[in-house]
């Protein structure tokens, strides 16, 4: 994965380098003439081939100077062996030292070149001032060195922000309800990987909303049967105390008080993501007990224990039991078993079957083949639910002689290393 502070990073180094081989090329290129000092001792050479004699009168000398510093455009001045100054032309420069023996100094005024003439005089230079002071040099340098940094920066910095600002506006879109709203993942850095999560984020909660959406709507009307018959049956009671009438509507109350059940049940493990109170949990134990409330369930396999919710298993077992006995024929059976990381509990029943493309419905919530089909359709559906909170899942198999085989597997409890 490309991580971002990897970008940054190198961003930042290359503008470096970019200032470096810039500042390069510009000392390579730009500055082909001459050092200031090379310029200024030919200058003084030129000067002191140009100066009159000593012998010379003084106005000479200082006709001379001007002429030479007007060619040159250089400041000049000439003193004597004891530095008296005896003329100049621009400003007033500073004298040699004593004990000076000449060439390149730099004073406050900036750069000078010294040169003591075979007579004993000496010749000072020093080329006036093109640019601004040294601070402002520095700062238009510095700009520069910025200008570059930026330049470079840019496209990586202005890249992350547009991902940012788009998974920002997503967020916002996705609050204000719109739950279709997806963002686009580019790169491989951090910012895609949150991009990657908003999305799955995004699609998990749509699925959740559309199941409880789907849920309260089938929950209303799958109530509405129940509570329709007690009603009615109820006013029956009232017209006459038939034993029949009284069972009718015990009936019903079990099975609308099964519906709640199931409805709570299914609303429960959609926010649950981990069993919080795990505890061993015996599969052949726990299928033999369910068995026994059923006819023609036979029971088979091997003792296996998984770390689980025991009543939610209990609950699985009882609705794969139901399911065979309401849709299939005897003989039943419940193996446990187990394969690799997984324990297997087959519920096999010897009716018609499923269909291939019913397979996977089957496992929806309150899906029902025919409206006439006894039960809610929730049991199959609690059956994958709870399957999947104990690490496995639930599906249809084929099994031998055409049967039908539901088959559940939960995760074994891992071995200590």
């Amino acid at each position: 994965m490309r991580r971002l502070y990897r970008s940054i990073y190198l961003a930042v180094i290359t503008s470096l380098l970019a200032v470096v081989v810039i500042a390069g090329l510009f000392l390579r290129f730009g500055l082909s003439m001459p050092p200031m000092n090379q310029n200024l001792e030919f200058a003084s050479e030129f000067v002191a081939a140009m100066l009159p004699g000593s012998d010379r009168p003084r106005p000479e000398l200082v006709a001379a100077i001007r002429r030479i510093a007007e060619r040159l455009r250089t400041d000049v001045n000439v003193f004597d062996a004891q530095g008296e100054r005896l003329a100049a032309s621009g400003e007033n420069l500073a004298p040699p030292r004593a004990n000076d023996n000449g060439g390149f100094r730099y004073d406050r005024g900036g750069p000078t070149w010294s040169l003591q003439l075979t007579d004993g005089r000496w010749v000072v230079l020093r080329a006036p001032a093109r640019h601004g002071n040294p601070i402002l040099a520095l700062l238009l340098t510095l700009a520069g060195v910025a200008g570059i940094v930026a330049l470079f920066a840019y496209p990586v910095v202005r890249g992350l922000t547009r991902r940012i600002e788009r998974l920002q506006a997503g967020v916002e879109t996705l609050a204000a309800g719109d739950l279709r709203t997806r963002v686009k993942v580019e790169g491989k850095d951090e910012v895609a990987r949150l991009a990657e999560s908003f999305n799955h984020a995004a699609a998990r909660i749509e699925d959740l909303v559309g199941a409880h959406r789907m849920l309260l709507a089938n929950a209303s009307h799958e109530l509405r049967t129940p509570l329709s018959r007690i009603k009615l049956g109820l006013e029956l009671l009232r017209q006459s105390d038939d034993p029949k009438y009284r069972a009718a509507v015990e009936e019903d109350l079990r099975e609308l008080e099964d519906l709640i059940e199931s409805l709570l049940t299914t609303s429960r493990l959609d926010a649950a993501t981990e069993i919080t109170s795990p505890e061993p949990v015996d599969l052949l134990a726990l299928a033999a007990e369910e068995a026994a409330h059923f006819d023609d369930v036979s029971v088979e396999g091997a003792s296996i224990v998984i770390d689980g919710d025991a009543k939610l298993l209990r609950r699985l077992v009882r609705n794969l039991l139901e399911n065979a006995s309401r849709h299939g024929r005897p003989p039943i059976e419940a193996r446990v078993s187990a394969l690799g990381p997984l324990a297997r509990l087959d519920v096999i029943d010897h009716g018609p079957g499923i269909p291939v493309g019913e397979r996977e419905r089957i496992f929806e919530p309150f899906y029902r083949a025919r409206r006439d089909t006894p039960g809610t359709g929730l049991g199959l559906s609690l059956v994958r639910r709870i399957a999947k909170l104990h690490g496995g899942d639930a599906r249809v198999v084929d099994a031998p002689g055409g049967a039908t085989c539901l088959r559940a597997e939960f995760a074994l409890p891992r071995k200590p290393a």
